[in-house]
């Protein structure tokens, strides 16, 4: 069986909305966004919210993490995969799951208490700066970039 055909993977704590479901999705060719994420999995409000806001022919799947690592090498070829994630923990339990994520694009990580402003749209707390460097240490890119056509910048010049 050959390796699922995942185009992108995105940190971004709103996960889908028009952004992700149109811009991106169009961007890069996807046809099948998996949001990947334990709430999500579980919450048929935010499923039906975020469904209104991807285009059309776009399949949408909403997993827990591990029935994303249980079930992602099953994908068949014709999928071309967008998966969405809240956090860079949840990507790095992915990647240790044996999901084939080679290079994150960060889009969305809000402010809050704790957390410290690293770029316009990122905020990052202790945990979230020590996943990124065990991502980094995987081999993986980890890139801020809002939108497509925006130059994106690497996230370990951020970090301290």
């Amino acid at each position: 069986m050959s390796p699922p055909n995942i185009l992108m993977t995105r940190i971004d704590n709103r996960l889908i909305h028009g952004q992700v479901g149109i811009t991106w999705t169009n961007s890069l060719g996807a046809n099948l966004v998996v949001v990947a994420n334990d709430e999500a999995a579980n919450d048929p409000i935010q499923q039906s919210l975020m469904d209104m806001v991807v285009s059309d022919g776009v399949q949408t799947r909403y997993f827990t993490l591990q029935k994303t690592i249980d079930i992602i090498h099953k994908a068949a070829e014709r999928q071309k995969i967008f998966i969405v994630c809240k956090t860079p923990q949840d990507v790095l339990t992915l990647v240790k799951g044996g999901v084939p994520i080679d290079f994150v694009n960060i889009g969305n990580m809000h402010f809050c208490e704790g957390k410290k402003q690293i770029h316009k749209t990122v905020s990052v707390d202790n945990n979230d700066i020590d996943a990124f460097h065990q991502l980094n240490q995987l081999g993986i890119t980890c890139e801020i970039r809002r939108v497509p056509d925006e130059s994106g910048e690497n996230i370990t010049n951020l970090l301290n």
